[in-house]
């Protein structure tokens, strides 16, 4: 059975582990030119839900997808480095946790990967109770350690942290739907914040309002991981977070996943951290074909 993903308080995080290695001169001075890239993350990345019947949709992903109306962040990079065409793998895998993040970097290091993608964090905090939701120093960890062993076996790489959407954002969408609230009860979608969407008791204010804290202190993880990782690491900014997306950006088939148009306001919504990586002539966004 698919563990169902959806992919927000900022805090300082404990510095309780060692910060990630600087690059050396040489490693820091060579140019860039990535020839292979991968998504990692969870069901979101995976494009689950945004063109079929709970199935991954992958060339509907922000990240790695080939879809043209979707405008990935794999199709802005290849439109500059011609040595990136054909050659991006998506990772992600529906359900995954930050636990699961260091497996799938160990694949794309295997894989030859110059830039990875990541969107993780959702189900850490999307589970049946509260009091299971992943601890922020162990998240921070996962993430510090995973993007060691990348900078170790691929140290010209580069990395992209992207936020993880506002959980209290979706429940704010969809709580007045009775499709949406049929669809969260019967499948049993991210309880933590959704269970009871109806209620105005005090509790269930309080108890979505921690879940959207904890999800804001995983971005102030993501933001303090990248900033030691060094330039060769982009974050959003809270870009995705920040977002007032809408059921329009939700797939009709759960009103939990991103749909195809979802898909692609996360891909725009991101990549302008990246597009100073783009050589200049194909930063030149053209109009979008329909995506569907």
């Amino acid at each position: 059975m698919i563990r169902r993903t959806v992919t927000t308080f900022t805090g300082a995080v404990a510095l309780t582990i060692p910060l990630v290695a600087p690059l050396t001169p040489a490693a820091a001075a060579a140019p860039w030119r990535p020839a292979v890239m991968a998504a990692l993350g969870d069901s979101i990345t995976s494009g689950f839900n945004s063109c079929g019947w709970y199935v991954s949709c992958t060339s509907r992903s922000w990240a790695a997808g080939d879809h043209a109306g979707v405008r990935s962040h794999y199709l802005r990079l290849s439109s500059g480095f011609q040595s990136l065409r054909g050659n991006n793998v998506n990772l992600a895998v529906p359900g995954a946790t930050s636990a699961d993040l260091a497996g799938q970097m160990a694949r794309a290091v295997r894989r030859g990967a110059d830039y990875v993608t990541i969107l993780i964090g959702a189900q850490d905090a999307c589970v049946s109770q509260e009091r299971v939701m992943t601890p922020v120093e162990i998240y921070r960890r996962r993430l510090t350690e995973a993007l060691q062993a990348f900078r170790r076996a691929r140290p010209h790489g580069r990395v992209f942290l992207a936020s993880v959407p506002d959980l209290k954002r979706l429940w704010r969408v969809g709580k007045d739907s009775p499709v949406a609230r049929g669809f969260w009860a019967v499948a049993r979608i991210c309880p933590s914040m959704l269970a009871r969407p109806a209620s105005t008791a005090a509790a269930d204010r309080e108890r979505r309002d921690r879940v959207r804290a904890r999800v804001a202190a995983y971005n102030a993880a993501l933001a303090r991981v990248c900033a030691d990782y060094g330039p060769a690491c982009r974050f959003d900014g809270n870009a995705l977070f920040d977002y007032p997306f809408t059921l329009d950006h939700l797939s009709k088939w759960d009103y939990f996943h991103p749909s195809a148009a979802g898909q692609r306001l996360i891909a725009t919504r991101t990549s302008a951290a990246i597009d100073d990586w783009i050589p200049g002539p194909a930063r030149e966004r053209g109009p979008l074909s329909p995506v569907r």
